[in-house]
Formats: C-alpha cells, structure tokens, sequence
C-alpha cells in the first residue's frame, strides 16, 4: 500500500509542477500562430519579443509583427 501511495504522490506533484509553466500562442500579422514555451517577453529598448519555440530554441521576432499574444 505504501508503494502506491508513493506513485500517486509522484503523479500529483508531476501533473502541479507541469502546470506552472503556461504556454502561450503568438498570432502574427502575415497569419502564423507560433506556440512558446513560457511567456514571451517584449524588450522595450529593442521592440523585440523573446520566446523559447517547441523545441527549445530561443528565438526573437519583432513586435510590430506580432497582433497577440495569448496564454493557452
């Protein structure tokens, strides 16, 4: 009994720290949805958007060509 309760622990605490991490969806002004890792973040000085795409990469893309930015 003990060792089920030890898997169910681990699944709750795997399923709660999976869902700290808020994905977003970017929507750009030629149509394309692109899907981040994490919030975006806009640098003000630069009018860059900074995010991390599926695959880890961090990629920056300018703001003018971005029409929202939404949580998923």
């Amino acid at each position: 009994m003990k060792g089920l309760s030890k898997i169910v622990l681990l699944a709750v605490a795997a399923v709660t720290l999976g869902g700290c991490s808020s994905n977003y969806v970017m929507a750009t002004k030629d149509g394309r949805m692109i899907m981040t890792e994490g919030k975006p973040s806009i640098d003000k000085e630069t009018g860059l958007v900074q995010y991390t795409d599926q695959s880890g990469h961090t990629v920056q893309i300018n703001s003018d060509d971005v029409s929202t930015i939404i949580e998923r």
